[in-house]
């Protein structure tokens, strides 16, 4: 449905993260992955979606320089916030097991800024997910890291995997926004472009 409407756009994801592009696909869109190396480095005054919205922006701001008036440049960026403190991608083990232990019993933000980019507008969407973990234990989360490596993820967890079948008590709000993509604003935003 989407492929029609922006036939005479091109939209590029500039995300190496597998989970996005398969939602691209999965909404139907025609796109290129072009990825830009940026440090993701913000002002330690910002405080959740300012965070996001910092970053999702610094990423687009890699095309300056590189984009042509017929594309759309999407860029965006997830944190998890658990106590007025953001948690990125972990390190390594430790720092993953520190984060997940962290967030157990507890009820974390995911939040997932998105940002549009054309030759003269960027728009900045974002989406704010609650989820609460059960209590697991030490062992839980030492096998769940020890089999998945959930180093390229916010908060050092995937939803979609064996941790969110057997951790995850609740969750409030988009689930694809865990995931890494809060595609209905995608989606909604992409359909209203004239």
């Amino acid at each position: 449905m989407l492929r029609e409407k922006l036939k005479d756009y091109k939209i590029i994801l500039a995300s190496g993260s597998p989970r996005r592009q398969q939602f691209f696909k999965e909404l139907d869109l025609d796109f290129e992955i072009r990825v830009k190396e940026v440090e993701e480095i913000y002002p330690d005054t910002l405080q959740g979606v300012e965070i996001t919205n910092y970053l999702a922006k610094l990423k687009s701001a890699a095309f300056d320089n590189d984009i042509q008036p017929n594309e759309i440049i999407v860029t965006s960026d997830t944190i998890v916030w658990l106590d007025n403190k953001a948690l990125g991608k972990p390190k390594d083990k430790q720092d993953a097991f520190l984060m997940l232990q962290s967030m157990v019993g507890k009820t974390h933000e995911v939040i997932t800024s998105v940002c549009f980019k054309t030759i003269n507008k960027i728009d900045i969407l974002n989406c704010v997910t609650r989820v609460t973990f059960n209590p697991i234990s030490d062992a839980e989360i030492l096998f769940y890291i020890d089999n998945y490596q959930p180093f390229d993820k916010a908060g050092a967890y995937g939803i979609q995997e064996w941790i969110g079948l057997m951790a995850i008590a609740k969750i409030e709000g988009s689930y694809t926004n865990v995931v890494g993509l809060p595609t209905d604003l995608v989606y909604r935003y992409l359909s209203n472009l004239k």
